[in-house]
C-alpha cells in the first residue's frame, strides 16, 4: 500500500497542512485510497457538525430571549385586540329569543 506522503498527489504547505489533490471520481491510485479519502471527509463532516453545535450552544441564551420576547408581543396584540372579538357570541342577547340550530333550517 502506498503512502499518502509518497503519492504525486499529497503536499504539504510550508505551514504544516497537508493538502490531498486526488480526486475519488478520477485519480485514485489503490483501493485504499478511497478509504483514507472517506475517513477525511468523515472528520471534515464531523469537525463542521462540532462547530455548528457549539454556535448553536452560544446563540440559545439569545434565542430564548427572543422567544420570550415575541410571546409577550404576540399576547400585547392579542390582549389589544379583544375588544373586537366578543366573547359572548354563543349567547344570546335576549333569552327569550328562539334558538335556531343549523338541523332547524333544512
Amino acid at each position: 500500500m502506498i503512502q499518502c506522503a509518497e503519492c504525486e498527489f499529497y503536499a504539504q504547505e510550508p505551514d504544516g497542512r497537508r493538502v490531498f489533490r486526488c480526486d475519488p471520481f478520477v485519480n485514485i491510485k489503490e483501493p485504499e485510497c478511497l478509504q483514507k479519502w472517506q475517513l477525511l471527509r468523515l472528520d471534515l463532516l464531523v469537525s463542521n457538525f462540532r462547530s455548528m453545535t457549539l454556535w448553536q450552544h452560544k446563540m440559545a441564551p439569545m434565542q430564548e430571549k427572543l422567544f420570550r420576547y415575541m410571546k409577550r408581543e404576540l399576547d400585547d396584540i392579542d390582549e389589544a385586540d379583544s375588544w373586537k372579538i366578543d366573547d359572548d357570541a354563543d349567547a344570546p342577547d335576549d333569552p327569550d329569543a328562539p334558538q335556531i340550530r343549523p338541523d332547524d333550517i333544512f
